[in-house]
C-alpha cells in the first residue's frame, strides 16, 4: 500500500506532484501518478471532437484558505444551491459555514489538496473571451461543456475512463453536484483513507480559518455530511 505523506493529505506539500514541464503540457498541477490516466483521456476525448482541458488542478492549503477567508468576509460571493448569490449578513455563522460548503470545500479537506482531482472543461466549445465559473448551467444539457460530459458519462460508465470517476456525481445533501469535477480513483483512494476527522481538527485548530470556532463545533458533522459524503463506489 502507497505511504501517504500527512502533508499531502491537507495540502501543505507539493513533494508528489508532476513535474514543471507536466505541467506545462497539463496546463495545471497534479499528482504524479495522474499524468498518464489523464493524457490517455485527453487522447481518447481528441478522438471524439472534444479538446478536454484542466481548469484547475492541485490547490494548496494557503489557496483554500484564501477562497474559503474571502467567502467568509464577503469578498468572493457565497451562492445558494441554485447558484443565486446569498446575503451573508443574514446568515449566522453556521448557516454561512454550511452555505460556503456547498460549493467551497473546508480547507485541508479539499480533494484537490491531493492532486488527483481536477476540473475539467472543452476548451473548443468554449467561446471567445468567455470566463469559465464551473457552474451547473455550463455542464447541463443545453450548456455549452454538456456534450463532453454526455461522452465522458459513457466512458465513466464502460470502465473506459482511465480510472477518473466523479465523487459528486449526485446531491447527497453535503457538496453540490459537481459534473465538472473528476478524480483519480486509484491515486485518491489512499488519500481517502488517510484524511481522518483528528488529522482534520488538528489542521484546523491551528489555522487562521474565519469562522473556525464554528467550524470546529460542528466538525463530526461536516467530516461525515461534506467531507466523506460522495461516491466511493468507484474509489
Amino acid at each position: 500500500m502507497r505511504q501517504i505523506d500527512p502533508a499531502s493529505l491537507i495540502g501543505q506539500t507539493e513533494s508528489y506532484l508532476c513535474s514543471s514541464a507536466d505541467t506545462q503540457r497539463l496546463g495545471a498541477q497534479v499528482h504524479r501518478d495522474v499524468v498518464q490516466p489523464f493524457l490517455r483521456l485527453r487522447d481518447d476525448a481528441l478522438a471524439a471532437g472534444f479538446d478536454l482541458c484542466i481548469f484547475s488542478g492541485f490547490r494548496s492549503l494557503d489557496h483554500q484558505s484564501s477562497i474559503w477567508n474571502r467567502k467568509a468576509t464577503g469578498e468572493l460571493a457565497v451562492l445558494d444551491s441554485q447558484t443565486v448569490p446569498l446575503d451573508i449578513k443574514r446568515l449566522s455563522e453556521r448557516e454561512l459555514v454550511y452555505a460556503i460548503l456547498r460549493w467551497s470545500a473546508l480547507p485541508g479537506a479539499s480533494r484537490h489538496h491531493w492532486g488527483t482531482d481536477i476540473d475539467v472543461y472543452d476548451e473548443s466549445a468554449r467561446p471567445l473571451g468567455y470566463e469559465i465559473e464551473l457552474v451547473p448551467k455550463e455542464v447541463e444539457s443545453g450548456g455549452m461543456f454538456a456534450p463532453l460530459h454526455e461522452w465522458l458519462d459513457e466512458g465513466l460508465a464502460a470502465g473506459t475512463g482511465h480510472g477518473f470517476f466523479r465523487p459528486y456525481d449526485e446531491d447527497r445533501q453535503g457538496v453540490a453536484p459537481e459534473r465538472w469535477h473528476l478524480s483519480h480513483a486509484p491515486t485518491a483512494a489512499p488519500c481517502e483513507r488517510g484524511l481522518t476527522i483528528d488529522a482534520l481538527r488538528a489542521s484546523l485548530t491551528a489555522s487562521d480559518l474565519k469562522l473556525k470556532g464554528t467550524v470546529l463545533d460542528h466538525l463530526e458533522d461536516i467530516y461525515q455530511r461534506f467531507v466523506m459524503n460522495t461516491n466511493r463506489n468507484l474509489s
